[in-house]
């Protein structure tokens, strides 16, 4: 009886997990929307995600949400926390905290809606962050959380190698700035450029091959972890 009381008073709230998944198409940066096949915001834009199961931890959740709701797997993607949302009446339903993840990944493939979302789609960052109505608004607060995601991105290329995390494993510096210009939304002097992320200490690693796939001479070919430091950092204008 003691525990069911207690079990009683707990406060009525539900944790949720919404994901924020960057990628680089074309030269822009996009995020992975859905579009909601259930009450409330039915038929709108929304970041993928859900509700946490009594018998999982965040991070479970946030990689189940992108299979069921996107087909994208864990292997796809680097998976980092980002903040916590939990503003009263953020959700209709009810008292719900979500806890956002910023996921990032290279060549992800086209996604396909499942779950309760009738699609999936990658579309550029900046086709939600400019509207705040209309037909590409996104549900909740997603515009708030996108925002966030965005900027936690754009501020890790400038101190961490996060931004091979939109290269394939082998990548040339040409391929490694266009990420950094699609991230910053900047066009970048190619030599200045390429002398600030060959100087950065224990940054690029050459592979010793060599690659024409962006046209012109051969370029070299580097890896490089994209949880390592960079020193000095590589600032924004």
């Amino acid at each position: 009886m003691a525990k069911s009381k207690a079990a009683a008073a707990l406060p009525q709230s539900a944790v949720a997990v919404d994901l924020v998944v960057l990628t680089v198409r074309g030269g822009e940066l996009c995020v992975l929307t859905v579009r909601r096949g259930i009450p409330p915001y039915q038929g709108k834009f929304a970041l993928p995600g859900g509700f946490v199961m009594p018998d999982e931890d965040l991070e479970a959740a946030a990689y189940r949400e992108l299979e069921e709701e996107a087909g994208l797997k864990k292997r796809a993607v680097t998976l980092e926390q980002l903040r916590t949302f939990g503003a009263p009446g953020r959700d209709p339903r009810g008292r719900v905290v979500s806890v956002a993840h910023l996921a990032m990944g290279a060549g992800l493939p086209d996604p396909r809606g499942g779950s309760d979302a009738l699609s999936a789609q990658f579309e550029p960052v900046s086709e939600y962050l400019s509207r705040r109505a209309g037909p590409l608004a996104l549900a909740f607060d997603h515009k708030a959380i996108l925002a966030a995601g965005v900027e936690r991105a754009r501020a890790k290329l400038e101190y961490t190698g996060l931004g091979v995390a939109f290269c394939p494993p082998e990548f040339t510096v040409g391929e490694l700035r266009a990420v950094y210009e699609a991230v910053w939304d900047v066009t970048l002097d190619p030599a200045n450029f390429h002398r600030k992320v060959t100087n950065a200490s224990g940054f690029l690693v050459p592979t010793g091959g060599r690659t024409s796939r962006g046209g012109g001479r051969p370029a070299a070919l580097y890896r490089a972890d994209p949880l390592v430091p960079l020193h000095p950092p590589i600032m924004r204008a």
